[in-house]
C-alpha cells in the first residue's frame, strides 16, 4: 500500500469513528442536552468527520467548476452531499462521502496491483553493463555501450544488451519475457538477448545492437505505450461517461423543481424537500463511477496478467479484437512446424544407419544448405574434412565428392538421371536424398520439418474456444502440405506460395469475415511483417530477440510454443467477458435504482450501494483480469 493509500485509509478510519461516537451522543435514546435536538450542533458536530473525509473530493469539484470541467463524479458527490446536509440528513451525508472515498480506495489498490505486475516486467530493464577493458571490468550505463563490445555478466546479473557469447557457458532464466521457468543453456557462439538473467557461469558476450535497439528496450516501449490504444469498449464509455453525467444533472435538477411546481399548480403542497432529498439520491445513484473505473481497469490488468505470461499485447483494442477471432491463418514453417530439418527416414539401402550417414555428412561437409546441415547433425560425431575430395555441387541437382576414394552422390531425382544411377521413388512426404556409391544406388534419406509438440492439441483448443476456420499457408509443395494440415486437423491448405501471394490470400479471406468475426494471421515475425499488418490481428510467435516481430506484430508471443497461442485467445476472452459483465450489472443495478429513487421508494442508503458498492463489486471483478495463470491451455 502506498502513503497515499495508507493516508485515505486513515481518514476514512477516523471519520467511520467520528461518524460512530457521533451517531452515539446525539442519539435521542441518551437525550443529551443541545445535542439529541439541536440541528445547528448536530450540524456543527458531522461537519467534522465530512470535511475529514471530503475536503479533497469538495477540492477537487471547485477546481472543475473553476476549468469550467463541471460535470464529473466529484462534482456529482460534492452537490448530493452537501445538498443532505442543507437537509438536514447528516448522518447520509457523511456516509455518501465515506462510502465513496472506500471504493475510490479499493479502484486505487486495483490500479496499483496492475501496475507492479507491469513493474515487475519492467524489472528486466538492466542498471548497468560490464564493460571489459584492459584495467579489468567497468561499471556503465547500457546506453553508452556500442556495437561489438566485450561485456561480462556473471551470476544473478541481467544480460543488459543483445549479442553472441564469446566465452563461458551458463543457464540463463528468460521467465521474464516467456513467462516460462525452464532455463536455456548457453555457450560460445550462441545468441543472447538483454532482460534475461544470467544463473550459473560468468559469460562474455559481445553487444550487436545498441541498447536503444535491444530486445528489452522494445518490449518496454511496446508495453509503456500498450494504454494508449484504446478498444472500441472504452470509447465507448468515455462517450457516454460525457453525455450521461451533465444529463443526469439536469435529470436530478427537474426532478427537484418540476414535481413541486406542478403540485402548486394543482393546490397541493410542493413538498419541496421531499422532491430535493429525491434528487440528491437520484445524483447520488447515477454516478457513473463503476463503469468510468472499472472497463479501463479490466483492459489494464489483462494487459499486465498478459504480459507476465509472455504474451505482449500492443493496446486494449488488439485484446478486444482477439477475443473476436474465428479465423485464424498460419504460416507453416517455424510457426506449427520446427523451421530446422530432420532426418526421419533411411530406405531401400542395405547399408547400416551409421555407415550410409557417415558418407553422405562427409560429402555434404563443405555445404551451408540446411538439408546437408540435417544430415551432419544425423550422423552427430565430428566430420574429418580431410577425408573428402573432390567436391562438385551442380545446382538444382545435388553435390558429388570422393570420401576415403569412394565417389558418392547426393542428390535429388535429376542428379540420379545425370549419374545414369537407376532409382527408386518414395512414398513418404518431405525432402528426398538419392545416394548413389560408385555408381550403384544405395537407397535415400527422407528429412522432414518436423511438426512442433504442441501443434495438433493447439489446434485441437483452439477449435473449443470457438475458432471455427483454420488456414495453412506455406511455401513448399501441396504433396507436404497437404501431410501437414491432415496432421494438425488444419481446415483449409494453401501451398507453393510466394510472400506476395500470403498477402493475396489474406485479403481474400478477409473479404469473408465482417465485424465481429476477426481474422488473425500467426507467423515468425521475421519474414511475414506485410501478412501480420494486413490480418485484423497480427500474431507473432517465437518472437524473443526479433526486431521484425515486435514491430510488425499487434501481439507478440515471445516463446514459440503453439499454446501460446491458446492461451493468448482465453485471455482476451476472459477479458472481455469481465468487461461486459461489468457493463451490465452496473447499467443493470442503476437502473432500478434510479427508478426507485425518483419514486421516492429508494433512500440515500440504496444509493451508496448503487454508487459506491456497484462500484467495489465491478473493481474486485476487474482484478479478475489479473489472474492469467488459471487460464488453461
Amino acid at each position: 500500500m502506498t502513503k497515499k493509500q495508507k493516508k485515505v485509509l486513515a481518514r476514512i478510519i477516523i471519520s467511520a469513528l467520528l461518524l460512530v461516537v457521533i451517531g452515539i451522543i446525539t442519539s435521542e435514546k441518551l437525550s443529551i442536552p443541545y445535542l439529541s435536538d439541536n440541528r445547528i450542533v448536530g450540524l456543527i458536530l458531522y461537519i467534522i468527520p465530512y470535511l475529514v473525509i471530503g475536503y479533497d473530493i469538495l477540492k477537487k469539484a471547485f477546481k472543475g467548476i473553476k476549468n469550467k470541467q463541471v460535470f464529473d463524479e466529484n462534482f456529482l458527490m460534492a452537490v448530493a452531499t452537501i445538498g443532505a446536509m442543507v437537509l438536514g440528513e447528516y448522518r447520509e451525508g457523511v456516509a455518501v462521502m465515506l462510502f465513496y472515498q472506500i471504493g475510490e480506495l479499493f479502484q486505487s489498490y486495483a490500479v496499483g496491483k496492475s501496475r507492479r505486475n507491469i513493474s515487475e516486467l519492467m524489472d528486466i530493464r538492466p542498471d548497468y553493463a560490464n564493460v571489459l577493458g584492459e584495467n579489468g571490468t567497468e561499471q556503465v550505463d547500457p546506453d553508452e555501450v556500442e556495437i561489438g563490445t566485450v561485456i561480462e555478466v556473471s551470476p544473478g546479473e541481467k544480460i543488459p544488451i543483445d549479442g553472441i557469447v564469446v566465452d563461458g557457458t551458463a543457464s540463463v532464466n528468460t521467465s521474464a519475457l516467456t513467462g516460462e521457468s525452464i532455463p536455456k543453456t548457453v555457450t560460445a557462439g550462441d545468441e543472447v538477448i538483454s532482460g534475461c538473467i544470467n544463473m550459473t557461469g560468468v559469460l562474455r558476450i559481445k553487444t550487436t545492437k545498441e541498447f536503444g535497439e535491444s530486445t528489452v528496450s522494445k518490449i518496454l516501449d511496446l508495453v509503456e505505450n500498450a494504454s494508449s490504444k484504446k478498444s472500441r469498449s472504452e470509447n465507448f464509455i468515455s462517450r457516454f461517461a460525457h453525455y450521461y453525467t451533465p444529463a443526469v444533472c439536469y435529470g436530478a435538477l427537474a426532478l427537484a423543481l418540476l414535481p413541486p411546481i406542478v403540485r402548486m399548480i394543482m393546490g397541493l403542497t410542493p413538498d419541496f424537500g421531499d422532491w430535493i432529498y429525491r434528487a440528491l439520491t437520484f445524483l447520488v445513484i447515477s454516478c457513473p463511477c463503476a463503469l468510468v473505473i472499472s472497463i479501463p481497469l479490466t483492459f489494464f490488468a489483462g494487459i499486465g496478467g498478459a504480459s507476465k505470461a509472455g504474451v505482449l499485447v500492443k493496446g486494449s483494442n488488439y485484446l478486444e479484437a482477439l477475443a473476436g477471432v474465428k479465423h485464424i491463418v498460419f504460416d507453416k514453417t517455424g510457426t506449427l512446424t520446427k523451421g530446422n530439418f530432420e532426418v526421419t527416414g533411411i530406405h531401400h539401402s542395405e547399408m547400416e544407419r551409421d555407415e550410409i550417414l557417415d558418407l553422405v555428412a562427409h560429402a555434404e561437409s563443405f555445404s551451408n544448405h540446411p538439408i546437408g546441415k540435417s544430415v551432419q547433425e544425423a550422423y552427430g560425431k565430428e566430420l574429418d574434412k580431410s577425408r573428402v575430395t573432390d567436391v562438385e555441387e551442380i545446382s538444382g541437382k545435388g553435390i558429388t565428392a570422393k570420401v576415403d576414394g569412394k565417389k558418392v552422390a547426393v542428390g535429388n531425382s535429376k542428379m540420379m538421371e545425370l549419374n545414369f544411377v537407376p532409382y527408386k521413388d518414395c512414398h513418404s512426404v518431405g525432402t528426398i536424398l538419392h545416394i548413389a556409391i560408385d555408381d550403384e544406388y544405395a537407397g535415400h534419406i527422407v528429412i522432414s520439418d518436423v511438426l512442433k509438440d504442441n501443434s495438433k492439441d493447439a489446434i485441437k483448443r483452439l477449435k473449443k474456444l470457438g475458432v471455427d476456420h483454420t488456414v495453412m499457408l506455406t511455401g513448399d509443395s501441396k504433396k507436404v502440405a497437404e501431410h501437414v494440415a491432415g496432421e494438425l486437423g488444419i481446415s483449409e491448405v494453401n501451398s507453393e506460395l510466394l510472400p506476395g501471394d500470403k498477402v493475396s490470400k489474406v485479403e481474400e479471406l478477409l473479404e469473408l469475415t465482417n465485424d465481429r468475426e476477426k481474422l488473425a494471421f500467426v507467423g515468425d515475425g521475421i519474414n511475414d511483417a506485410p501478412v501480420l499488418s494486413r490480418a485484423d490481428v497480427g500474431i507473432a510467435m517465437g518472437a524473443l530477440g526479433s526486431d521484425a516481430a515486435i514491430e510488425a506484430a499487434d501481439i507478440v508471443l515471445m516463446d514459440d510454443d503453439p499454446l501460446k497461442i491458446v492461451k493468448a485467445i482465453g485471455i482476451s476472452k476472459k477479458c472481455m467477458r469481465i468487461v461486459y459483465e461489468n457493463i451490465y450489472f452496473a447499467i443493470g443495478v442503476k437502473i432500478i435504482c434510479l427508478i426507485l429513487g425518483a419514486l421516492g421508494i429508494a433512500n440515500m442508503w440504496l444509493a451508496i450501494f448503487a454508487d459506491v458498492g456497484v462500484m467495489v463489486i465491478a473493481v474486485l471483478n476487474a482484478i479478475r483480469a489479473l489472474m492469467v495463470k488459471r487460464i488453461a491451455v
